[in-house]
Parts: C-alpha cells; structure tokens; sequence
C-alpha cells in the first residue's frame, strides 16, 4: 500500500509544540545563562581595573597632602586634567571634580574605605571606587562610566533575544518534520486499518525499518494475514452452510410433497379414525405441514443467496395490501389495520412476504393487540403487546435460525424474520425492530419512495426467464 502523508492532527500539534516548547525553553535557559555569565565577568573585570587604578591614584593623592583650600583644588583639578572624575570627601565637605560626576558614596562605602580597605558601589550606570588618602583621613573616590559595559550587553541581548526566536522557529519547522516522519507509520497504519474494515483484506504495511515502527508493521501484517485466513474460512464455512441448506431443500422436497399429499388424505378421513388413532394422526398432519413450511423457507432462503430473486415492480398500494394478508390468514381478531391509503412502485410478492411474516411474529408472540400502521414515508409499523425481547437479543433478531427467549420461540424455524429482512433489502427498505420488555415490540418497515421509469425503460430478466421486469428508482422525497 502506497503511503501518503497523514493529514495535519491533535497528536502532530502537541508534538510539534512539545518540541517547540523544549526547544525553546532550553535556548532561553542557555541564553539567560550565559547572558547572567557574560554581564557578571563584564562588571567584575570593570571593577577589577578600577580597584588597580584607585590604589595608584591614592599614592598620587598622597602628594597634595596636608590639603587646604588651594591644595584641594589642585587635586581636582589635577585629577580632572587627567581624565579622572573625582570626588573628595572631607569631615566639613564632599567636593567633585566635575558636577556632572558628583556620585556622593553612601556611608556603608565611607565606613568600609575608613578600615583602609578600597570601597565601591555603583549609581545609575557609574562605579564609584575610592579609599582613604595615605597619612589622611580624608577618602578619595574615582567615578568611572559604565555606560560602554550596558550598551555591549544590550546589544548582547538583543542578538540573545533574535537567537533565540530564530531557534524557536528552526524548532518549530524541525519538530513539524519530525513530528510528520515520526507519525507517517501511524498514518499508514490507520489508513491500512481503515482499508481492512472496507473490505480490503489483502492490504498490508510496507516495513522500511528494523525500528519499533517497522515491528508494528510486521506485526499488523501478521495480524493481518491471520484476519484474511480466519475471515476466508468463515466465508468457505457459510458457503458450506449455504450449499448444505440448499441441498437439504432440494432433497427434501420431493419427500415432502409426498408426505403433504398423504397428510392431505389423513386429515379427510380423521373423523373415521378411533378416537385413540385420531390425536396421533392430527399432530402428524400437523407436523408435515410444518415440515412443508420449513422447506419453502429454506428453498426461498437458498434462491435469496444465489440470488436468483427478481424485483418486478408495480404500483401498489400499503393498505388494501396489509387488509388482504390480515383477511386471507384470519388474523381480523387479533390484528387491526390503521392509515390513509398509500400507493408505492414496488414488488407487490416480495412486500407481501416480508408484511406477512412480520405480522405473523406480532401475531404468534403478541395475541389480539396487533396494531399495524401505515404512516408518511411511506411506513408500515407493526406493533405487539407480547412480553417484550430482552435488549441483548436485538441484534441477532434477523439472523437465520435465531431464537430470543422460550417466551418468544413459539413453533417457528427462526426463518422468518431473516427471510422478511433478505426481501427488504431486496426492496430497497429499511427495516427496523424496538422492543421493550413488559411493553410489547415495534417492526418498522420504510420504503423508498419511489417513481416509474418514462417508458421504454425496462429491464429484462436472465437468461430462461423470458420476461421483462419494471425497474424502479428513488425518486425524490
């Protein structure tokens, strides 16, 4: 089977986006990270430069000592020539070399430069750096610009930050690609699995790889293979059965024919029998005639499978239809008919078999309370008031020879039904079954609704027939 790509899905999104999402989350934790690494040796290598200039230009401070007014003010202006901003605190006063760097230090610095340790802290974007004058009490402080440092790690940042998007979007496109091969198996395997249901048996998954794909492939087709064996034997088994029951009709039926003609005979003359012959003569005339029914059904029941039945449609109408089946089998007492008179274009014989046996069933298993209904549709409803079918039952209702309960088994073959549901379909209807214990049960017949062909347009009947046939199509409703 050719293997095409799997169709865009809950499970390709959530790998997709997982992939996505880990990506992403660990190019941001390595971004931030080095990001944090690179901001932290910046800063630290700042200050080391600034620790080993501020101790030389303490020495150098040291020359202007003792200060007065005109030597405090060749400090600064000494420092200020040099390219250095300063700031000078004294006990009276705190003096910068240039206003535009006055960053006054804050008494933990002050306290900390007093032990004759070199103190900084930073304000704004500037490092402020400084200790005590050698042989003074008075502290010098150097103010350097950091303002290169901030501007590098925004720059930094914002390539970090593109980095990053570029990385999630690579991520997203890979993970889809991946996502697509990794789940391209499951997509042939479904669709392989879909083509099994339809009918398709011989279908089987190609195996590329040695991976756990390519072992679910060779498993599937094992499956696979064991399915189309067990499914062929079960289709050798019914033509079997099928064959069997035709073969068992045809030959019993001559017997048969024989023995309802003498049953025919010994029912005329059961009066004349004694009374201890007569009860054994009635049940063998009755069961021949059972037996005379049981064959018709299997012999119906093979032509239905070799499907030798014809349709031969004409107008007909639901109601009188329904009145003639109750009337020529003496169901008027237990059986009401009910509707407006509805005429379809179908097979008058075939809607016969399948509303006969099934007001046959309403009739055994429901008594005298058979309602049958015409309704839109056009619908025939049959209902009963019997005991009800368990809900279990339902679907094997129309298999051949099937049984629900002693309640509802009554002398019948289990024909009937199937044989009703062979000729719907036949008809092109719908037949359907509810059934409530303790309430009653509901068959339901819909037929298409239907329309003659303009004439001349007929179909024929095989070979040996030597009749033509009216078809009949779905018109609209």
């Amino acid at each position: 089977m050719a293997g095409r790509a799997v169709q865009p899905g809950r499970l390709r999104r959530r790998l997709t986006v997982a992939f996505v999402a880990v990506a992403g989350f660990s190019m941001a934790a390595l971004a931030t990270g080095s990001y944090a690494m690179v901001s932290r040796a910046r800063f630290a290598d700042s200050l080391s430069r600034a620790a080993t200039d501020v101790r030389y230009q303490l020495v150098l401070a040291h020359q202007f000592l003792p200060l007065d007014q005109t030597r405090t003010a060749n400090l600064l202006d000494s420092f200020e020539g040099s390219g250095r901003h300063v700031v000078l605190v004294t006990a009276q006063s705190v003096t910068a070399s240039n206003v535009a760097f006055r960053a006054e230090p804050g008494d933990r610095t002050r306290s900390l430069a007093a032990t004759g340790q070199v103190a900084f802290e930073r304000t704004g974007r500037q490092l402020v750096v400084g200790g005590q004058i050698p042989g003074s009490t008075d502290q010098l402080y150097v103010v350097y610009a950091e303002e290169r440092i901030y501007e590098d790690l925004a720059q930094l940042r914002t390539a970090m930050l593109a980095s990053w998007a570029a990385a999630v979007l690579l991520a997203a496109l890979v993970g889809r690609a991946l996502a697509r091969r990794t789940l391209e198996p499951v997509g042939r395997a479904s669709e392989a699995a879909h083509a099994i249901a339809e009918g398709l048996l011989a279908t089987r998954l190609p195996v590329r790889n040695r991976d756990e794909f390519g072992a679910w492939a060779e498993s599937f087709n094992r499956m696979a293979e064991a399915l189309e064996a067990k499914i062929a034997a079960l289709a050798s088994a019914q033509a079997r059965e099928r064959r069997f029951t035709a073969d068992v009709a045809h030959e019993l039926r001559t017997p048969v024919t024989a023995l309802v003609a003498a049953a025919s005979m010994l029912r005329e003359h059961l009066q004349a029998l004694p009374d201890t012959a007569r009860r054994p003569a009635e049940i063998v005339v009755s069961d021949v005639v059972r037996l005379r029914h049981l064959v018709d059904e299997l012999l119906e029941i093979s032509r239905l499978d070799a499907g030798q039945e014809l349709v031969s449609a004409r107008p007909t109408e639901l109601v009188a239809l329904l009145r003639a089946i109750v009337a020529s089998r003496g169901w008027q007492a237990q059986a009401k008919v009910e509707g407006e008179a509805v005429t379809v274009h179908t097979d008058p014989r075939r809607l016969e078999r399948v509303l006969a046996n099934l007001v046959a069933n309403a009739v055994e298993h429901g008594g005298a309370g058979v309602h049958v209904r015409v309704g839109p549709g056009p619908s025939v409803q049959v209902s009963d008031r019997g005991p009800g079918i368990p809900a279990e039952h339902l679907p094997r209702l129309f298999e051949r020879f099937y049984k629900s309960d002693p309640a509802r088994g009554g002398s019948g073959s289990g024909l009937g039904l199937a044989i009703a549901l062979e000729n719907a379909r036949l008809l092109q209807a719908d037949l359907r079954v509810e059934s409530e214990v303790g309430v009653g049960t509901r068959f339901q017949l819909t037929l298409p609704v239907t329309y003659r062909l303009p004439d001349g347009e007929a179909t024929v009947g095989s070979a040996g027939h030597g009749e033509a046939h009216d078809t009949f199509e779905e018109g609209p409703s």
